[in-house]
């Protein structure tokens, strides 16, 4: 199949004269099908093929900013949504929420400008299968991953999670999202290579395709945990509470008594979830009027209730985003990776004038412990995120091999009907499948789901609606090869392929440097 479809492809890319910096900025476009809710995990491959192209001939800086277009393309059409928070739940006007918008999509395609200009620069003189199977790969996924840390880190968009539902997820609880990205970049430096190629290094480069692709679709069938006890009946609410009148003191009432009036309708369930900050009151202001009589209800009903809700700690005035577990016993959660600009402000000093300037409404929470990734629900250790924690998969693998499941509780409200949703909730799913482990997830305004620990959705609610989605859960234990060893393996070949591709010009640059030390 990749080989007919290499055929095809040929001669329709022959005739179409497309100038590189175009054709570099509709590559990154393109890409975005891949992700939620396109879903159409191929084209990642035919873009990177055609982002390859683009950088071909070129000089490293032309590369650059090629590859600055390639991000442009990615972020501009993938993560524009962060406008809505900020103009319409952020209180900016419009033109200042487009501006600061824009400057972060042009800050984070800086990455993919790098890598553009990794590649060109290393490739001076190699052979022409080095750029696009050796450097194209290890470029791609080292700059992808220092996108996800340097600076409290931005990993969304990271090319494996547009393979979630294709066959490349079956290296994912292996490698993870990025030897998942790995792939995807190795797959479309293949495809270029298939349809450059001749003869008999065509038909290798296009049987390599495919028998990659093969072996994943085969370890999707692998079971890398194993059921822990007797299956569970979980039950995951979304209240629909419209983000403009959340924190509106006139509605606390009517907040607290939507979520409750849905758990009394699930106490059949072993577990309910409620969303992220469900509750607009701190913990210490509602315990005695509303979370004793509750967990004392789902004590007599044998039922765990989990919630999110703010949490003071008295003593410091500090605040936490918190998520509280009642039932048999109660545990608090506090998030430990905030969001910056919306829970905390970075680099206080240098950008607090600017802030101040555009009159950005800004949280002040607090970071919660490191050394409590996992919250004690019932019988069972659980593994729990807050908001895009879970988009951060070292942080989620601290709780292994301990947590027998997984709970993500989000309030996606403040993105609208946008990408982010269904794009945040393709995140979660790359974290079950990653750790083998069921996950739940409750939104306030959807998409909530249950997910099965091989990244599969058992039911979801759609965005919008007010409601549960109560389904069997399956607690387990054991570790995949991911859980156990993180990114370090994707990052380690990464880095292999890229010296490997560039060990020419890396010889050239170390001789150089020496011998002007040396003068």
């Amino acid at each position: 199949m990749a080989i007919s479809m290499v055929s095809l492809l040929k001669p329709a890319l022959a005739r179409l004269p497309i100038p590189p910096a175009l054709l570099a900025l509709g590559a990154g476009a393109l890409t975005v099908l891949s992700f939620a809710p396109f879903s159409l995990s191929p084209v990642a491959v035919l873009a990177i093929a055609a982002f390859y192209q683009s950088l071909t001939e070129a000089s490293p800086r032309a590369a650059f900013q090629r590859g600055w277009l390639f991000g442009m393309g990615l972020f501009g059409f993938g993560v524009f949504w962060i406008r809505i928070s900020l103009n319409e739940f952020g209180n900016m006007d419009a033109w200042v929420a487009h501006l600061l918008t824009a400057l972060f999509i042009a800050v984070m395609a800086l990455y993919s400008g790098a890598s553009g200009w990794l590649v060109r620069r290393l490739d001076a003189g190699a052979p022409v299968w080095v750029g696009p199977l050796l450097l194209l790969p290890g470029a791609v996924v080292l700059l992808e991953w220092i996108r996800g840390w340097l600076f409290t880190g931005f990993p969304w968009l990271s090319l494996g999670y547009g393979q979630i539902a294709g066959p490349l997820a079956g290296y994912a609880p292996i490698l993870g999202v990025h030897g998942i990205s790995l792939l995807v970049a190795f797959s479309g430096g293949l495809l270029w290579c298939a349809i450059h190629w001749r003869d008999r290094a065509r038909i290798g480069a296009g049987v390599a395709l495919a028998a990659l692709w093969i072996g994943g679709a085969g370890l999707s069938a692998v079971d890398w945990t194993q059921p822990a006890g007797p299956p569970l009946r979980a039950s995951v609410l979304q209240a629909n509470i419209p983000q403009s009148i959340k924190w509106d003191p006139e509605a606390r009432l009517m907040i607290a008594e939507t979520h409750v009036d849905l758990t009394l309708e699930h106490l059949d369930s072993d577990l309910i979830v409620w969303p992220e900050t469900a509750l607009p009151d701190f913990l210490h202001q509602i315990r005695a009027s509303l979370l004793d009589p509750l967990a004392e209800r789902a004590r007599a009903e044998g039922t765990e209730i989990v919630l999110g809700l703010p949490a003071m700690d008295l003593e410091s005035g500090r605040y936490f985003n918190g998520l509280l577990a009642i039932g048999s016993r109660e545990d608090l959660y506090a998030k430990r990776h905030l969001v910056p600009f919306g829970e905390f402000l970075p680099f206080k000093s240098w950008l607090g004038p600017l802030v101040d300037l555009f009159e950005v409404p800004m949280s002040d929470f607090s970071p919660g412990d490191n050394r409590r990734p996992l919250l004690n629900v019932g019988a069972h250790q659980v593994g729990v995120s807050i908001c895009y924690e879970d988009a951060f998969p070292i942080e989620v693998i601290q709780a292994l091999p301990e947590a027998a499941y997984l709970i993500n509780v989000s309030n996606d409200a403040w993105f609208g009907d946008s990408l982010a949703p269904p794009q945040h909730l393709e995140i979660a799913r790359m974290r079950a499948l990653e750790t083998g482990r069921d996950l739940l997830r409750a939104t306030n305004t959807g998409i909530s789901a249950i997910i099965d620990h091989r990244g599969r959705l058992i039911d979801t609610l759609p965005s919008f609606v007010r409601g549960a989605v109560t389904a069997e859960i399956q607690p387990r234990q054991g570790a995949t090869p991911f859980s156990r060893f993180g990114h370090w393996p994707a990052v380690s070949l990464a880095l292999v392929l890229t010296l490997l591709g560039g060990r020419r010009q890396i010889r050239r640059l170390i001789q150089s440097t020496f011998n002007k030390w040396a003068r």
